[in-house]
């Protein structure tokens, strides 16, 4: 109900500013044959936002619009005929690309098999594992984060270097406890977000802390950090198989993709030439 009221009250304002023979039911605001209207404006405003800042937000919003208008209408007239025949031809060509784009995707969509058997996503693999190499270190680790002074540290680190299935489960049980962890240490993860995590850790001494098998407790002024390092990758290296698995299958899907494509443009075209609307003279 305030929100209508606002509206009210705003629209009486802009149409006190000037009168046209040329008005509209509805409309609050004209530039040349194009038109304004409260519905294109009702949802600017909220019934939180006050009367003052409604008046403003809706006022520049009109400006705005009627400033794109004028000087698409300043362009019209003063752009050189060569440059316009251009454009024009840009504009018609990004709307045939929209159209056709947006009804390809709904035709790959309905048809496109999304089911990817791993041993497909293994062959393309295999068959390409030249092409996976790293760009930057790869982790296998675990890790926690605990305060300095946490009156457990002693148990805790013992069961973190461990690491039985119970132990794990200890760990798991008191996360809340910490301030960070990670306790799965057969995820690949990059380099670079370790060097976020840990303030100790930077590219120059990566060498020294990231090495297969490695423990190393760290402390700052408020916490301390525990990590033993499972397995370590080195940039140019291939990639693993698990770590890649994901982008493969995407890179399959985007191939199923621009066969149905293309598989589609040619049924669409036979179908228009069976048809007789499509012919090409000779």
């Amino acid at each position: 109900m305030v929100k209508c009221l606002s509206l009210f009250f705003i629209v009486l304002i802009l149409w006190s500013c000037g009168e046209s023979p040329e008005k509209k039911d509805g409309a609050i605001a004209r530039v040349g044959d194009n038109y304004l209207y409260v519905k294109d404006i009702q949802d600017l405003i909220d019934e939180e936002t006050s009367p003052e800042d409604s008046i403003q937000i809706v006022t520049n919003y009109v400006n705005r619009w009627a400033s794109k208008y004028i000087l698409m209408e300043a362009a019209d007239k003063n752009i050189g005929g060569d440059s316009k025949v251009e454009l024009d031809k840009l504009v018609e060509q990004y709307k045939m690309d929209l159209y056709t784009n947006l009804y390809l995707e709904k035709l790959v969509a309905k048809s496109l098999d999304t089911t990817v058997a791993e041993e497909e996503i293994k062959n393309l693999y295999n068959d390409t594992k030249d092409y996976f190499r790293l760009n930057s270190k790869l982790v296998k680790l675990r890790f926690l984060v605990l305060q300095q002074d946490h009156p457990k540290y002693e148990l805790i680190r013992s069961k973190f270097l461990s690491f039985s299935k119970k132990d794990k489960v200890y760990l798991e049980s008191i996360g809340i406890q910490l301030k960070q962890f990670a306790l799965n240490d057969d995820v690949w993860v990059e380099a670079n977000t370790l060097y976020k995590k840990f303030p100790f850790l930077t590219p120059e001494n990566a060498a020294e802390y990231l090495i297969s098998g490695k423990t190393t407790q760290s402390k700052d002024s408020l916490y301390t950090y525990l990590i033993k390092v499972n397995q370590v990758l080195d940039k140019g290296e291939i990639s693993p198989f698990e770590y890649q698995k994901n982008t493969i299958k995407d890179i399959i899907l985007n191939k199923r993709k621009l066969e149905l494509v293309k598989q589609f443009e040619k049924e669409i075209t036979d179908n228009a030439i069976k048809n007789e609307k499509f012919e090409i003279y000779k």
